[in-house]
Parts: structure tokens; sequence; C-alpha cells
């Protein structure tokens, strides 16, 4: 299922979006559409990431050498 969204951008912004468009040969939409994947997936593998060092902390994880201890 697809949606519309209405959003407002600088002008400048626009026109790169624009330039990028053109000479990437892809609609604005699919540049737009895969930002906001990439956006989104950062966020989640960030937030994921956090929650990962604060429970390693706990367990006296700290380093890739501590890691390498506990995997090897």
């Amino acid at each position: 299922m697809r949606s519309t969204l209405t959003i407002s951008i600088p002008e400048d912004v626009r026109q790169e979006l624009d330039r990028t468009s053109q000479e990437d040969g892809v609609s604005r939409s699919a540049i737009v559409q895969q930002s906001l994947r990439d956006y989104l997936f950062l966020r989640r593998f960030r937030d994921l990431r956090g929650r990962m060092v604060q429970k390693a902390a706990e367990r006296g994880v700290f380093t890739d050498e501590d890691v390498f201890e506990k995997v090897s």
C-alpha cells in the first residue's frame, strides 16, 4: 500500500535533489524513499547498539578484546 506525504524543504535542498535526480536518472520520490529507509535503518541500528552496549557494560564487556575473550 502506498500513501502520499507532503513535506516542505529548503530551496537549496530541492535544487540539489532535482540535480541528483537528473544526474542519477532516478525520480525524486525514489531518492526520498531510499533516504528515509536509510535514516530509519540507522536509527534502529543506533538504538539497538545503544541497548547492546549497555547490556555488555553490565556484564563487564567494554572492548573488542573483552568480546573476543567471551566468545573464545
